[in-house]
């Protein structure tokens, strides 16, 4: 992949941000998701690339989607992977609350793990914890093994949980530990990055979200020499059969590799509501300002990216072609 990629991936994840924030508080989240998924497939047709979601959002709350199997870039240029979250937050934008994003990663073909949009058990943590956790272990176990890598005392590991009846076992298995809990509504990519960012507080993510956001989630840790585990979780019979459809094994545990293989992949996010690591859009007079993260794995660089775009010139809220 090339270098300049990276920026055209932000102007992606802008133009979704900035279509979806004009929903922010309005109470449609359909809306809310279609005006980002709509401005994200209008850029990405303008990005030299030969682009194939190989796992995308939708599908499990039939909301707008960039399909599994969609065809994106201009046909012209390096064959990739595309794992995508138009809006990862559509509730979070339709109550005005915190920590929406728009998100994408990429990865040279066949680099990116080719799953169907379900559920998944997941489990990160940041670079001072690569190679301790074990998604096949305890909760228990886990985090001692978090608390020791970070020589803390297990009182004051942080652990970062989606608020869902589904996570009430491992809160009462945290609870009962004596190690804290911050819980957050919606958002698991943002929850999975932050453990890799000292700032943030967060020591280590536990629980069940959606695969889509996993895979995202894993190339961005990728960037960040963090580490990811995941083992997909399907509801049916159905989603059994698609699993083994696309060659995966529902059982087992994935590793980092297994979900971002090779030695590169990108990661990008723009803010969509105020979050720990970006300022969410803000609406000025004539003009709007946004705040993305964009990550590469293969050279480690994390860029902050601060942007001002005209609304005079963009007045749809979608970016240059």
């Amino acid at each position: 992949m090339e270098r300049g990629l990276s920026m055209e991936l932000v102007r992606v994840t802008e133009a979704a941000a900035l279509a979806s924030a004009a929903w922010t508080g309005k109470g449609d989240k359909i809306a809310a998701d279609d005006a980002a998924t709509t401005a994200m497939r209008g850029l990405f047709e303008t990005i030299p690339m030969t682009g194939k979601v190989v796992i995308g959002e939708g599908e499990i709350d039939e909301a707008p989607m960039l399909y599994i199997g969609e065809e994106l870039g201009t046909k012209d240029g390096p064959e990739l992977d595309i794992a995508v979250d138009p809006l990862e937050g559509t509730t979070t934008v339709a109550e005005g609350s915190f920590g929406a994003m728009t998100v994408l990663a990429v990865a040279d073909k066949g680099n990116l793990l080719h799953a169907p949009d379900m559920y998944m058990q997941k489990l990160a943590v940041g670079p001072d914890c690569r190679g301790v956790i074990d998604i096949d272990q305890s909760v228990e176990d886990n985090i001692r093994a978090v608390a020791k890598a970070k020589n803390k005392k297990i009182s004051d590991v942080t652990v970062t949980i989606i608020k869902r009846e589904r996570s009430r076992e491992i809160i009462e298995q945290v609870r009962a530990l004596g190690a804290r809990i911050v819980m957050f509504d919606n958002g698991d990519v943002g929850a999975a990055i932050n453990t890799c960012f000292d700032w943030t507080g967060i020591d280590i993510l536990m629980g069940v979200g959606g695969a889509p956001e996993g895979v995202i989630a894993a190339a961005g840790i990728k960037a960040l020499e963090g580490d990811f585990q995941g083992r997909l979780l399907p509801r049916n019979d159905a989603e059994r059969v698609r699993c083994k459809a696309m060659g995966v094994d529902s059982g087992s545990k994935l590793e980092l590799e297994d979900m971002v293989s090779g030695d590169d992949a990108i990661f990008a996010a723009t803010a969509v509501t105020d979050g720990e690591l970006m300022k969410g859009v803000q609406f000025k007079s004539g003009f709007a300002e946004t705040s993305s993260v964009v990550m590469r794995a293969k050279s480690g660089t994390v860029r902050f990216v601060n942007s001002r775009h005209s609304m005079q010139k963009k007045p749809n809220m979608v970016m240059e072609k």
